[in-house]
């Protein structure tokens, strides 16, 4: 690795500052939709509420291979348009420092921090996506970990009722006394209401989405319709009712994100082609990531960095769209999978390497005795 300068040092720092600003606004935002995600999940009864946080403090683990290049990007954009409008860039370029200067600490920095992404993109991603399903998958095994309390009343996510145990096993399997109520809206508006009473229960799973269930044992049940005085009881030795189910199918525990990455080396099936692709690509990514900030962010004196991170931000956007459709592409059948995502990388590169080399050019001069009238 070649020496670096007290300039390398220098504009490294500015990387990293601004990379490190860009972090903590990214963060908001991704932490604010990814928790806006996992309430609206706990509210129908998807997810348990007592694993929130930590299946919110795993996933932000796995969103990291998209938060560090789009932040690496724009921390570059912002330190060296920083420079260009404080006219410390032009005052390098009188002194000699040509386009080279720029592109060692630039390569030093985005090869660090794709090093870093392609750690969380090929193990750590990967082992929080497995461990957060895990996670959500023990804690659907609990009545505790669902929110049920002994002697409070809980509400049933998705089904309009409360549940109430008035003892609960420190496993979270066995209830004592129970009282359900829920409530259903028929077609023509007449509202019924189904009152339950247990002397015990027990949670127990069942069917191939491991749906769960409380086992009510010894007990009576009482359909009211509010529009009848006809009211219906029943006794029963055992009635089963349905708990909200643990997980949408989509999170199902066989999904691509979830398998290892030795594990998709050598498969053929295209979905796992399309995974293991994706998960290259992100690192080497943050290279052309890195080599198309230096050509953006060329900007003149005193003028106002808004533009330029606009645009910034939607050339992100483009890249990343048609990084995911290659992927869906692949995953389909429809691509190749070594083509990869180079066909969308290799050219990116290319154009912003001669973008950057253009930019630093020797301008000719102009013909006096053409120019004269």
């Amino acid at each position: 690795m070649p020496r670096l300068s007290i300039l390398d040092r220098y504009l490294l720092r500015e990387f990293l500052f601004g990379t490190l600003a860009a972090v903590v606004v990214l963060l908001v935002i991704f932490t604010g939709s990814t928790f806006a995600d996992i309430v609206n999940k706990v509210a129908t009864g998807r997810l348990p509420g007592a694993v929130m946080f930590t299946v919110l403090g795993l996933n932000l683990v796995d969103t990291l291979q998209a938060l560090l290049p789009m932040a690496m990007f724009l921390g570059i954009l912002v330190a060296l348009g920083r420079m260009y409008r404080d006219s410390e860039m032009h005052v390098l370029s009188a002194s000699g420092f040509g386009p080279s200067g720029l592109l060692k600490p630039a390569g030093v920095f985005a090869t660090g921090t794709a090093i870093l992404v392609a750690l969380v993109s090929l193990w750590l991603g990967p082992l929080a996506a497995r461990a957060s399903n895990a996670e959500i998958t023990e804690a659907n095994r609990s009545v505790i970990a669902a929110g049920l309390e002994a002697g409070q009343f809980t509400s049933l996510p998705g089904r309009g009722g409360i549940l109430f145990a008035s003892s609960v096993s420190p496993d979270g399997t066995k209830l004592g006394k129970l009282f359900v109520e829920s409530e259903q809206t028929g077609k023509d508006g007449t509202t019924s209401i189904s009152v339950i009473t247990a002397d015990h229960g027990d949670l127990f799973h069942e069917g191939q989405e491991d749906n769960r269930y409380v086992a009510l044992h010894d007990g009576h049940r009482y359909d009211i319709r509010l529009d009848q005085d006809n009211w219906r009881t029943m006794k029963f030795r055992r009635n089963d009712i349905a708990l909200s189910q643990p997980a949408d199918a989509g999170d199902a525990g066989d999904s691509e994100s979830l398998r290892t990455t030795a594990s998709l080396i050598g498969d053929d099936d295209p979905a796992a082609r399309a995974e293991l692709q994706w998960r290259i690509a992100i690192p080497f990514g943050l290279l052309m990531l890195g080599m198309l900030a230096l050509p953006m962010a060329r900007q003149a004196p005193r003028t106002s960095p808004v533009g330029r991170i606009l645009i910034a931000v939607l050339a992100y956007l483009v890249i990343m769209n048609l990084m995911t459709l290659a992927r869906s592409f692949i995953a389909s059948g429809k691509l190749p999978a070594e083509a990869g995502m180079w066909w969308i990388l290799v050219p990116v590169f290319l154009g912003a390497a001669w973008s950057f080399g253009r930019q630093y050019a020797a301008r000719k001069p102009r013909d006096a005795a053409a120019s004269a009238p």
